[in-house]
């Protein structure tokens, strides 16, 4: 079994690592708390991209809030949130806090440098995703995001020289062959509203956003992996670090394409409850998620992106109306679903290899 104690979750910044262990030697706190991961795993996936497709969608007065702006709120408040768990960590000491930060980041500029890479393509990955779920719905968004799990293999196959199971390359023909599926035949939009707010060139915005982003999460992922195996620094300082390029990237980004908008109606402009929920899942969730998913295996993460697309696309068709599911839908998901399933399969080894 693998357990992982660390996960890269679409806009989180913390990269997979996994160790051994015995299944037959988990207490039954352990196997509980298992559980408890599954549900946390399917409320943060779940709850994230429905709040921010509503968000995105909701009608009201005044301007929407600019997706720039609340990926600066959400690296404000991860950087924030990381900052009090190394505080707590060092015994709730100033002082050793500072010392930490500074002999961490400080006194390591060029392993510090090293992550403004993985932390662009994060900042520009968040960006994306809001693009990608202005313009699809969030069943569609939810099967076809899963394309990462093809990228992250390709890149991890190619940059780190692993090599993939027979299982894991016939999963991703799988994954593949329901993605197509997904997209060759997109859902019937019904209502005018619906027509007005999903017209073919929207859809293919989304489309081209959420590949992007998969490529990128990929990319960001790996290459953050490989930084990782040449330190041994707390995860929480390696996310204040991503954190504070996320910011400065985060900021121009905000000034280049919303700078007209930010003067005239200022950075918070359209921001309500719903936008800082948002804010508080993207920032906080991958932090909430690296907390307990070492108590999840692979078979568990399965389970739980199997649910969120199940979920995703009921509350898609009947509380947010957006979505109206074909049988071809179907297949493709239940394709991605099983392709899923199939790449965290491990089949258990008569001997053990190194």
């Amino acid at each position: 079994m693998m357990i992982f104690i660390g996960t890269k979750q679409g806009h989180s910044s913390l990269s997979p690592v996994s160790v051994s262990t015995d299944a037959s030697s988990m207490s039954p706190t352990s196997s509980r708390l298992k559980y408890v991961s599954l549900g946390v795993l399917v409320l943060q996936t779940t709850s994230l991209v429905l709040t921010m497709r509503y968000s995105r969608t909701l009608h009201s007065e005044g301007p929407r809030y600019l997706a720039s702006s609340a990926v600066v709120c959400a690296e404000v408040l991860k950087i924030v949130a990381c900052l009090l768990l190394v505080f707590r960590d060092q015994s709730f000491s100033v002082r050793a806090l500072n010392r930490v930060l500074r002999e961490e980041i400080i006194n390591k500029p060029l392993l510090t440098l090293k992550l403004a890479i993985p932390s662009g393509i994060y900042t520009l990955q968040n960006n994306l995703l809001y693009v990608a779920l202005s313009n699809l719905d969030a069943a569609t968004y939810q099967v076809t995001y899963q394309l990462k799990i093809l990228t992250t293999a390709l890149f991890s196959v190619s940059m780190l020289g692993k090599r993939l199971g027979i299982y894991q390359w016939l999963s991703l023909v799988i994954l593949m062959a329901g993605i197509a599926l997904v997209q060759q035949w997109p859902t019937e939009v019904t209502s005018v509203a619906q027509q007005k707010d999903l017209t073919a060139s929207s859809q293919l915005m989304g489309l081209l956003a959420v590949l992007v982003a998969c490529f990128s999460s990929g990319f960001a992922g790996v290459y953050f992996e490989k930084i990782l195996k040449e330190s041994k620094q707390s995860v929480w300082v390696r996310n204040i670090q991503l954190g504070v390029f996320g910011l400065i990237f985060g900021l121009v980004g905000v000034f280049v394409y919303d700078g007209e908008r930010v003067l005239e109606n200022g950075l918070f402009q359209g921001y309500n409850n719903v936008t800082w929920t948002v804010v508080a899942l993207q920032a906080l969730g991958g932090l909430v998620i690296a907390a307990v998913i070492k108590f999840a295996d692979n078979i568990l993460k399965g389970f739980a992106t199997s649910i969120s697309i199940i979920l995703s696309t009921l509350i898609s068709y009947f509380l947010l109306e957006d979505f109206d599911p074909t049988s071809v839908f179907f297949l493709g998901a239940m394709l991605v679903i099983a392709a899923t399933f199939l790449y965290g399969y491990e089949r258990t080894p008569a001997a053990s290899k190194v």
